[in-house]
Formats: structure tokens, C-alpha cells, sequence
């Protein structure tokens, strides 16, 4: 494996291009003072510390594995969002009538699928979920689709990952 370092050197170049008097030289030879980047490769290293592969390997960044969503979680879950979102969308009467609890189904069931396959704890609460809740309530002519998947982010940005902390700090679950 090479390994590289870098060398400044002026460019020289025999194209007739107009410059100020200091860039001409005696030879007629225009001489452009900006750097360019020359890429030239050290000897090889020999030493048994250093291997091409271990080289390489030690190059490669570190990759977070996010763990698997947990059902249990996801169960728990999903119910308190149903009970917040409910809550929150009960002040809402005249946006949402009768259509209430039909909405809040709607939101539950795509909350708990992306919970059950997709979430796995900080740094994993996607948008996805939420415009797929925008899109159903709309596909289905639900009243109030904006306001309802708006509350459900909402919601789920102030709670989810605060309880799966809370949840995997409990030894008993």
C-alpha cells in the first residue's frame, strides 16, 4: 500500500495568456503562482507493525449498530400514544366530530407498526411514520389529517425516546 504526501509547486505554462509584468519571466514562460497539488508516493514501509491491512482497518470508521426494537416497548408504547394523542385532539371536537376515534385508529396502527419494525431507540424516530399518517388520513378522507399527524410528531419527539431510556434502564424489562 502507498501511502502520500503532498508537494506545492507553481504551475508552468506555455499558453499565451495575458498577465501583469512580475509573472513574466526572461524566457518568454509564463509562470502561474498558484499552487497545485502533486501527489507523489512514499517508499514502502517494511516494518511487521504495519500491514497493509491493518492499515486499512484501522481507516475504517466505527459503525453504531441501533439495537432491535422491542415488542414489549413497542406494545407500552403505542397504547400511551393512543391515550396522549386522544387526549390532545379531544380539544379539537369541531375539526375532528365523530371522526375522533377513527383518526387516532389510523395513527395508533401506523405508530405501533414503524415502533414494532423500525425504531430502535435514540436517534432512530424517523419522519416516515408521521407523513404516512398524513397520507392514510388523507387517502382515507379523514378530517383534520395535518393537525392529527402534526400532534402525533409532536408527541412522539416528547416521549418516545425519553421512555425507551426510561424502559431499558428498568432491569425488570
Amino acid at each position: 500500500m502507498a501511502l502520500f504526501y503532498a508537494l506545492r509547486l507553481p504551475l508552468v505554462s506555455t499558453s499565451p495568456r495575458p498577465l501583469p509584468p512580475a509573472k513574466i519571466s526572461n524566457s518568454e514562460t509564463l509562470i502561474l503562482r498558484t499552487p497545485s497539488l502533486l501527489l507523489h508516493s512514499l517508499p514502502s514501509l517494511s516494518f511487521s507493525i504495519f500491514s497493509e491491512k491493518s492499515i486499512y482497518c484501522s481507516n475504517l470508521p466505527q459503525k453504531y449498530t441501533y439495537p432491535d426494537p422491542i415488542p414489549e416497548f413497542a406494545k407500552s408504547e403505542t397504547q400511551k400514544f393512543r391515550v396522549g394523542l386522544l387526549k390532545k385532539l379531544s380539544k379539537e371536537k369541531e375539526t375532528f366530530g365523530n371522526n375522533l376515534d377513527k383518526v387516532v385508529d389510523v395513527c395508533s396502527e401506523i405508530f405501533s407498526d414503524f415502533l414494532h419494525k423500525e425504531y430502535g431507540g435514540p436517534g432512530t424516530l424517523l419522519v416516515e411514520p408521521f407523513t404516512d399518517m398524513l397520507v392514510a388520513l388523507k387517502e382515507k378522507k379523514l378530517p383534520g389529517a395535518p393537525l392529527a399527524a402534526r400532534e402525533s410528531l409532536l408527541w412522539a419527539q416528547n416521549h418516545v425516546d425519553h421512555d425507551w431510556e426510561v424502559w431499558n434502564s428498568n432491569p425488570s424489562n
